[in-house]
Order: structure tokens, then C-alpha cells, then sequence
């Protein structure tokens, strides 16, 4: 009888790390899940972490770097009321991406049909892949693209709304007042991007550009 608890009580004892593990994998799977809502319906979380260096609490609370990835390796930040630690895991998540849905040429203005989205593993993506389907629209092509390839945010630009040397409408508002007049845009740019003008005095400002594409400053 003595011989089956110690055995018993060993086996428990090799068991209950696994188990610690376990949960903590089911916690952090949850966590993740949480912040790729939208994004992924998909996740599955595995700590790599070794088990002697686990918190010792029974519900750490986690966080991550507000510029850290959250999918492949990532380091987790776990808090117990007495100690924390730093966890290695690598997160599993699938959901959809963009990808190119024809062969586009390097310099091509994107239409709706030219790409589409695809489920798949997000963390084997390549760097930025592109996750919303509306960041795609009207953008430029910067290289060819092959049918089924991932579109990477560095593989587009937005379509310019003003280039340079075009004749551009600046309007300044302020408190209570607003202002207006025409200059000469110096840089192209983007909807949203900035864009410097040189005004007919020959002064040189700088605003936002709004979708009707004049140049927006507030003061």
C-alpha cells in the first residue's frame, strides 16, 4: 500500500506542471482571442516558456507591449500580486487577408475586382499583410503582383489627390474666422498625407489634404 501512494504521489507531482501549463495556455488563448477580435476566430496559444519559470499564481494578469505583434512569438508580460514574469509563447491565429485576385502591374491604379480576401494562417503571413480589403482601395501597385500573393502594406500607396505644380485651394480656419486662397502644390500627396503649397506671395505653407482635395490648415 505504501509502495502505490508514494507512486501515486509521484505521478501527481510530474502531472502537476502539465497541468499548471495547461490552464495557463487556456488563459492565454482567451487573452489573445480577446485582442484579435475582429481580426481572428481563430486561436490557439502555447507557452514555451519552462515550467520553472511559470508564475506561481493561480490567475496572472497578462499584457503585452502596445507595439508588439500578436501572432507568432510573442513575449507576454504575466503579473501575480507578488512577483512577474515574462513569458515566450507562440500564438496560432487564422483569419482573413488580402490577396492579390489577378495579375497586377507595377503602377496600376487597384478596382474592385483586383483583389480579394483568403482565410488562412495570419502568423505565417509575410510582414503587414494587408488585413482589410478597404486599405486596398484606389491604391497603386508599387511592384507586379501574382494572383493568390498576400498584399503587403509596402506594396501599395494611396493614389496621389494633388501632385506637384498643380493649382490647389489652401483653407486656414481658426477660431471663429476662415480664410482661403490658391498656391502651387510643391509635393505630391495623399488624402490625409501632407502636402506643402507655395502660396501666390510666395510664402510656402503646409496643410493636411482633405477627399476634395484641397489643402486643409488648422491655427
Amino acid at each position: 500500500m505504501l509502495t502505490f501512494k508514494s507512486g501515486l504521489a509521484a505521478t501527481l507531482l510530474l502531472l502537476s506542471p502539465l497541468a499548471v501549463a495547461q490552464d495557463l495556455n487556456a488563459q492565454l488563448t482567451a487573452f489573445f482571442a480577446e485582442r484579435l477580435a475582429g481580426f481572428s476566430d481563430e486561436v490557439a496559444v502555447t507557452v514555451r516558456t519552462p515550467p520553472n519559470l511559470l508564475p506561481g499564481c493561480e490567475q496572472p494578469s497578462f499584457s503585452v507591449s502596445g507595439s508588439a505583434k500578436l501572432w507568432g512569438n510573442v513575449s507576454v508580460q504575466a503579473r501575480c500580486p507578488n512577483e512577474k514574469r515574462f513569458l515566450q509563447v507562440m500564438v496560432q491565429a487564422t483569419g482573413n487577408y488580402v490577396v492579390a485576385a489577378q495579375s497586377i502591374a507595377r503602377g496600376s491604379v487597384l478596382q474592385p475586382g483586383s483583389v480579394t480576401l483568403k482565410r488562412g494562417r495570419l502568423d505565417q503571413l509575410p510582414p503587414r499583410t494587408m488585413l482589410e480589403i478597404n486599405q486596398a482601395q484606389d491604391a497603386v501597385s508599387l511592384r507586379d503582383l501574382v494572383p493568390g500573393q498576400a498584399v503587403q502594406l509596402s506594396m501599395l500607396r494611396q493614389a496621389w489627390r494633388i501632385k506637384a505644380g498643380q493649382r490647389v485651394m489652401v483653407i486656414a480656419n481658426g477660431d471663429g474666422f476662415s480664410v482661403n486662397g490658391e498656391g502651387k502644390a510643391l509635393n505630391n500627396a495623399a488624402v490625409a498625407q501632407n502636402a506643402r503649397v507655395r502660396m501666390a506671395s510666395g510664402q510656402v505653407v503646409s496643410g493636411v489634404v482633405g477627399s476634395d482635395g484641397n489643402i486643409l490648415i488648422n491655427l
